[in-house]
């Protein structure tokens, strides 16, 4: 098989997500890394591009790579937007509208009205545009996914699903630039710990139930004095299949490293896993023992089956996620050249539709909070007919 060409804007030198995304992309041999822009300052996203292998495919700007890529007969097949929150909308919609395959780094926008345009967008050129929900790469969370679907738990009654960390508790650390712009409203839109964390939670919610959110309340806070935006926020839910759920999320919570994990409960079972265990997925049938499912064991489903690489018994981490929704995109994308369809084991990777219905869910968390726990319709305006 040939390899796609795969660039990246964002995800510079220092850059907490682009090893990540460098790592996942490359690991199973279907991308080539074959261009980027990836710092703001020109001089230094192109030496340290240059230093990864990129030669004259080193850009200093988004704009020049658009403009270089476009004009290229072995240009890229996708792009990855890793770049700040409110930098999103307009590189995606730029790439998509230039013929390109899009994966966005979470928020996809910044508002809910340049999320419809992002999915009218995708919708009239044709073009793939992915959503970086990187954790529904796991290889356990996908199982769940298939056993919920196939009627192991029976009719799903109740998600609780936490995403809490305390890395933003130190009062001290509020002139650090890599916090102080999370609770900046004017780089990080309406909502801070929701908007980076709690939309991970609430899209496992969805993916996992296969349901989607229609309605919330949440009760917001600013625990550290001087942040405008909150640091810790509690949701309550319902889903369109009539699940209810429950969303805590914290960037306060001393002694929380990650602290990803959800628990759906059926009318016949229940479901639990954890990003900080991930080789093991609990269910508990009703009226029967624990049963410990295990990554890599034999018989699992092909959703699962087809996202593990690494023996059982073995570590598997963040960057094997991503590398999931890469080979999810890689499959797509290929399968569109050939014409033929896409691999329904595949068909997984968030799309913009799931971006702008985390969106619509942030606005409303923002907006419930500030009415002490109103609740309000979670859905975007173009999904309520």
């Amino acid at each position: 098989m040939t390899k796609l060409r795969w660039g990246m804007i964002g995800g510079g030198e220092g850059s907490q997500i682009g090893p990540a995304h460098r790592l996942g992309s490359g690991l199973d041999g279907l991308f080539e890394f074959c261009a980027g822009a990836l710092d703001h300052r020109a001089a230094e996203g192109i030496d340290y591009g240059q230093r990864l292998g990129l030669g004259d495919r080193a850009y200093g700007s988004w704009q020049d790579m658009l403009a270089g890529e476009k004009a290229r007969d072995d240009r890229i097949d996708l792009v990855t937007v890793a770049t700040p929150n409110s930098t999103h909308f307009e590189i995606t919609k730029a790439f998509l509208e230039g013929g390109f395959h899009v994966l966005c780094e979470k928020p996809m926008t910044m508002t809910v009205e340049e999320g419809e345009e992002i999915v009218r967008v995708a919708e009239r050129t044709g073009n793939i545009c992915a959503v970086n929900y990187g954790y529904s790469g796991y290889s356990l969370v996908r199982h769940m996914k298939a056993m919920i679907a196939r009627g192991d738990i029976g009719k799903v009654r109740l998600v609780n699903a936490e995403f809490s960390h305390g890395h933003h508790a130190d009062a001290s650390d509020a002139d650090n630039p890599r916090v102080r712009w999370r609770y900046d409203p004017a780089q990080a839109g309406v909502s801070a710990q929701f908007a980076d964390c709690g939309i991970h939670a609430l899209h496992m919610a969805s993916f996992v139930t296969g349901q989607e959110v229609t309605k919330l309340s949440a009760d917001t806070i600013s625990c550290l004095e001087g942040r405008e935006l909150e640091d810790d926020a509690m949701v309550n839910f319902r889903m369109d299949g009539g699940a209810v759920g429950r969303l805590w999320t914290s960037s306060i919570a001393i002694g929380r490293q990650h602290g990803l994990g959800i628990q759906v409960f059926g009318e016949t079972g229940g479901l639990r896993w954890c990003q900080e265990q991930p080789n093991q997925l609990f269910y508990m049938p009703l009226n029967q023992r624990l049963q410990v499912i295990e990554r890599g064991e034999a018989n699992l489903s092909p959703e699962a089956d087809r996202t593990t690489r690494v023996t059982i018994g073995h570590a598997e981490g963040m960057p094997l996620a991503f590398a999931n929704i890469y080979t999810d995109l890689a499959e797509a994308i290929s399968a569109r050249k050939e014409g033929r369809a896409i691999d329904p084991a595949a068909n997984l990777y968030p799309k913009a539709p799931d971006g702008l219905r985390s969106m619509s869910a942030v606005v409303a968390v923002a907006q419930s909070g500030q009415n002490e726990g109103k609740w309000l319709d979670a859905r975007p305006p173009m999904f309520r007919e």
